[in-house]
């Protein structure tokens, strides 16, 4: 399982450090060549975009293993934007 935390640090003073979204990404297909991932998605509130704490999940497909981390990521953070979110 890969795990992602985006934290905000205002003006890089970490005492204000907070996470604002983290997303948890795992292989269904037993670690296959060419696998399957289920991806879990978690924001919190937002002020700037008016948007409420919220979760979702989706799935990225036969994503090959053999490329960079950063590719599954990207294609993680693809479908994240098309997935259905529920209020928190």
């Amino acid at each position: 399982m890969l795990m992602i935390n985006i934290d905000l640090v205002p003006g890089g003073f970490q005492p204000l450090r907070r996470t604002i979204a983290s997303m948890r990404i795992s292989n269904t297909t037993d670690l296959a060549d060419v696998s399957d991932y289920r991806i879990e998605v978690m924001e919190s509130r937002s002020a700037l975009t008016g948007l409420p704490a919220r979760s979702a999940s989706c799935e990225v497909l036969r994503h090959g293993r053999n490329q960079s981390v950063w590719a599954l990521v990207a294609r993680a953070a693809a479908a994240a934007l098309k997935a259905d979110y529920t209020e928190l």
